[in-house]
């Protein structure tokens, strides 16, 4: 039976506690008005509600909303979703369109946000995608909403599409759009004190020639921005050239290289920036340069003097920050 089955709501279905419907959607990665929609629609909602008090959901009300956001997100369509869920009986699942494919998201011990964002996605519901990201970046910042929630939730549909043959492209490219739009949301850096100079040079942060592959790159962007370190960014695949004559322009305190793949990582455009240099004659500095992405080999060291490798979004954000304070 819906209402009784394991999720991630049997706490509250045992102690039977009445959660608002901003809760429920925001647990389930739907839309308030989608939820709404659904009741009017349907009748999936919460049963009673005391005189002059907003509605609150039962543990049996979530139960059936949850219910049906499973059914929907695997194809059912909403008003057969509905009554099945109202009924408390399983819908008749349609057949998966290749190889035995089930639907299911595998994502693990994640988050309840993160669980919401990946069943808004597969529902292509690109407004409970909004809300759930904002309410990400708001509770828990950049950083943890990156690392608990956003790059979890993106894993998985990629995982499911490399294992469904063409199947949840389009899922991957809705939730990859509003990852980025978010990401770019981020409160733009500025010197801590307003009248102080700047201590450096801007960190330029690039994907290497060939490399088209953003996101987590976006996501520094935004946690340095979170700590006022001013950066530039270049986003997917600037050339070798376009980026040596950034670099003499800007007179950077970091350059950060991205690759994610082994083919993209070019030592001799590691090379190339290290040696790059600006600056009065006699006086003449370079930059620190950074390699991140699993394209690098963890050996950073193979890459030149002085050449650091970045691993995780946390660390790297450390680091990057003490150059610039530097």
């Amino acid at each position: 039976m819906a209402a009784a089955r394991q999720s991630e709501f049997e706490g509250v279905r045992m102690a039977g506690t009445a959660l608002t419907t901003g809760t429920v959607a925001r647990r389930l990665g739907v839309a308030p008005t989608t939820l709404r929609s659904w009741e009017r629609r349907y009748g999936i909602g919460p049963a009673d509600r005391e005189q002059g008090r907003h509605r609150r959901w039962s543990p049996t009300d979530v139960g059936r909303v949850e219910e049906m956001c499973r059914l929907t997100a695997l194809g059912v369509p909403p008003a057969e979703a509905a009554r099945a869920a109202l009924h408390e009986a399983k819908a008749e699942i349609p057949r998966p369109r290749r190889g035995g494919d089930s639907g299911a998201l595998s994502l693990g011990n994640v988050r309840q946000e993160c669980r919401g964002l990946a069943r808004a996605a597969v529902r292509l519901d690109a407004p409970a995608v909004e809300t759930q990201l904002a309410t990400t970046v708001g509770e828990y910042g950049y950083t943890t909403g990156w690392e608990e929630v956003m790059a979890p939730a993106l894993h998985a549909i990629g995982r499911k599409w490399a294992s469904s043959g063409e199947r949840y492209v389009e899922v991957e490219h809705l939730l990859s759009w509003h990852v980025s739009s978010a990401l770019r949301r981020a409160p733009g850096a500025a010197p801590k004190d307003p009248a102080a100079p700047t201590p450096a040079g801007p960190v330029l942060l690039t994907c290497v020639p060939g490399e088209q592959h953003t996101l987590p790159l976006e996501a520094l962007v935004a946690v340095l921005g979170e700590r006022h370190v001013p950066t530039r960014m270049f986003g997917a695949a600037l050339p070798a050239e376009a980026l040596y004559e950034a670099v003499r322009r800007t007179g950077p305190s970091a350059v950060v290289l991205w690759a994610h793949s082994r083919n993209t990582a070019d030592r001799a455009l590691v090379r190339l920036i290290t040696e790059t240099e600006w600056g009065m004659r006699g006086a003449r500095t370079h930059p620190a340069v950074l390699v991140a992405g699993p394209g690098w080999s963890p050996g950073a060291g193979t890459y030149g003097p002085g050449v650091e490798r970045l691993t995780g979004l946390r660390t790297a954000a450390n680091r990057i920050e003490s150059l610039f304070a530097a």
